[in-house]
């Protein structure tokens, strides 16, 4: 019999903050990348913490704080500063989507993490939590294992739907009582996909393609877990 598939997006979903944010902000501390970094997206966290400007701006400039100083980094730093931060925050998670993790992995799902992070610092959280399989951004390395500020296969790992057909036929899985959760109008192309799709602290974009098409909507807020009807 064919497994059943439940795919995850990982950051705000499960993980209660951005695994980028994190990574970047201790990579500043350790001294990996300069003190000036944060600067790059200082103004626009100040923004969304006052309410005045959008998350997605605020991660846009951490995004790119981190390939501009990723280049020329050391894989082994990189590993060991992943490690310990994942390691630290590994708890750091939503209890709904935690507690369905383990749901579903009792029940025998083939659990899919998507993510745009870094495939290094998934792997160990996701590693935690059970998953079968996790897909994350992957860094180029260039001479002596540093990283070269290019992204391997970029186009793939955006294409998330093309990414569930491909584990589902390699591996041999069907998507019949399929689960799928997602936060942000990216994860829309997967959760078309799944029998069961789930907007889960859903960003105001996904929020009103949910009401549009009738999906479930579910919000946990400080120790209350409520759903939102279309």
């Amino acid at each position: 019999m064919k497994k059943r598939v439940a795919i995850f997006d990982i950051d705000g979903t499960i993980f209660r903050s951005s695994i980028l944010i994190e990574l970047v902000e201790e990579l500043v501390k350790r001294g990996h990348f300069p003190k000036d970094a944060k600067e790059g997206y200082e103004k626009e966290l100040y923004q969304w913490i006052n309410r005045k400007g959008d998350y997605n701006d605020y991660i846009v400039q951490v995004v790119k704080m981190f390939m501009k100083h990723i280049k020329g980094i050391s894989y082994k730093d990189f590993f060991n500063v992943s490690e310990e931060v994942m390691e630290e925050n590994k708890d750091r998670v939503y209890r709904y989507t935690r507690d369905m993790v383990k749901d579903l992995k009792k029940k025998g799902y083939y659990l899919l993490a998507i993510s745009q992070s870094p495939k290094t610092a998934l792997d160990h959280f996701c590693k935690q939590l059970g998953f079968t399989k996790v897909y994350g951004r992957i860094y180029e390395l260039g001479p002596h294992d540093k990283f070269t500020g290019k992204i391997i296969d970029e186009h793939l790992i955006e294409n998330k739907s093309y990414i569930v057909r491909r584990v589902v036929e390699k591996e041999n899985l069907t998507l019949e009582k399929s689960i799928g959760v997602g936060d942000t109008l990216n994860d829309v192309p997967f959760l078309e996909m799944v029998e069961t799709p789930i907007c889960f602290n859903p960003d105001q974009n996904l929020y009103r393609h949910a009401k549009r098409v009738e999906w479930k909507v579910v919000v946990e807020r400080k120790n209350v877990v409520y759903e939102i009807n279309p």
